[in-house]
């Protein structure tokens, strides 16, 4: 396996960043562009260490798009294509639906909002009433609810480890440990340079970073229109035992304001129930938990004014998950709208992620992707849910990019 310590090597194209997009990416240029030479670098020791290793593992049907975004045109097809990837590489998958319930009178203008998204993107659904629900979900409580039959289940991690091996045994690389510190565009090509000293020339450039998408751009000479914002995700487990509480997926009605689902239960491919998860600001752009504070990334974020009016705007939630964070109690009631008999002993501590949430200046969250092409690269600048569900179509989209340069 290649590593990038005292590696000088050329490429046509360097992808930088080994999470799902990347590497789908990387799969997509070499079966479009069998000729070229294609190189995946990761900062990290091993691929999906970051949020394409961190995610609930849902295959998304699009429901919840807003019609002709981006999120909306990329879900349903790269789906397929997920689910045809899964098969041919031998991944487990199941498509076990999910429920999106309505709790209260309030959240029903919100359930018809997403039902009118669905339809228009083409998703099947079903309008379910509390008897109908109760058969899906017997633990569920809520007054209305959407079925969606198409919404899956699988674990991405596998997905990356099975795209890795594709893209070597296509003739590609993937370059580990190789953590970009310089970007030097010249007339001819762009060099490279590893915090290690190791150096890599291309004609071609593609920065699927995820959570240091912008500081990539930065690097290359460009100045990003958004910031990164790193928001946590804090997970807990139904104990053995209490599963049965869920069978399948079980979602709220998500506030519009945030690009956040809310907190929701998951079966895992692997067996086991998530909870969660919540949305607290990182101090880190790696920082699963509270104890990982990295001063340049905490000032970074603290010291944008993007993020100062989001804050400023938005800081009632922002105390309510700070609140959820950091008392169990709290995060258990968020859950009890969903299945009211789920209490605190149900409950063990999970996994955590780190979700890469792109600002705008003015304070607005980038809900849509985001995919910036300049003259010698392109730059994929926000990609949060349902990017790992949409990734092989996101991919398709680059490399439609990239064919324009």
């Amino acid at each position: 396996m290649a590593t990038g310590k005292s590696q000088r090597a050329t490429a046509d194209v360097v992808v930088v960043g080994g999470g799902i997009v990347g590497l789908a990416t990387a799969m997509q240029l070499i079966q479009r562009h069998g000729a070229l030479s294609v190189t995946v670098v990761e900062a990290e020791s091993r691929v999906a260490g970051h949020q394409s290793g961190h995610n609930s593992g849902v295959l998304h049907s699009g429901i919840y798009y807003k019609p002709g975004s981006n999120k909306a045109k990329t879900c349903r097809a790269g789906k397929a294509a997920m689910e045809a990837f899964c098969d041919d590489s031998g991944i487990m998958w199941d498509r076990c639906g999910k429920v999106v319930v309505a709790t209260s009178e309030l959240e029903l203008a919100g359930l018809n909002r997403i039902a009118e998204n669905a339809t228009a993107n083409g998703v099947e659904f079903e309008r379910i009433d509390t008897d109908q629900l109760r058969q899906l979900e017997p633990a569920a409580a809520g007054i209305a609810a959407l079925h969606v039959p198409a919404t899956g289940i699988v674990n991405y991690v596998d997905v990356c480890a099975a795209m890795h091996r594709w893209i070597v045994d296509h003739g590609g690389k993937v370059v580990l440990g190789f953590r970009v510190a310089k970007i030097h565009p010249t007339k001819r090509s762009i060099r490279v340079s590893s915090s290690l000293g190791s150096e890599m020339d291309c004609g071609r450039l593609i920065n699927c970073a995820g959570l240091q998408s912008d500081r990539v751009l930065q690097l290359a000479g460009g100045q990003p229109s958004v910031r990164i914002v790193p928001f946590r995700g804090e997970y807990y487990e139904l104990n053995q035992g209490r599963e049965s509480l869920c069978r399948n997926l079980i979602y709220p009605v998500p506030d519009p304001a945030f690009p956040f689902l809310g907190v929701h239960f998951t079966r895992m491919i692997g067996g086991g129930v998530e909870c969660g998860p919540n949305a607290v600001l990182a101090l880190s752009r790696h920082g699963y938990d509270w104890k990982t504070m990295n001063p340049k990334d905490l000032a970074g974020t603290l010291l944008y004014p993007g993020f100062l009016r989001m804050a400023k705007t938005h800081w009632r939630m922002g105390v309510g998950e700070i609140h959820r964070s950091l008392r169990k109690t709290a995060f258990v009631r968020a859950l009890q709208r969903l299945i009211p008999s789920v209490n605190a002993a149900d409950l063990k501590p999970g996994r955590a992620g780190v979700r890469a949430q792109a600002v705008a200046p003015e304070g607005g969250l980038l809900d849509d992707f985001l995919i910036e092409p300049t003259e010698h690269a392109i730059h994929v600048l926000n990609a949060p849910s349902p990017a790992a569900t949409a990734s092989i179509a996101i991919a398709d989209q680059i490399v439609d990019h990239f064919e324009a340069m």
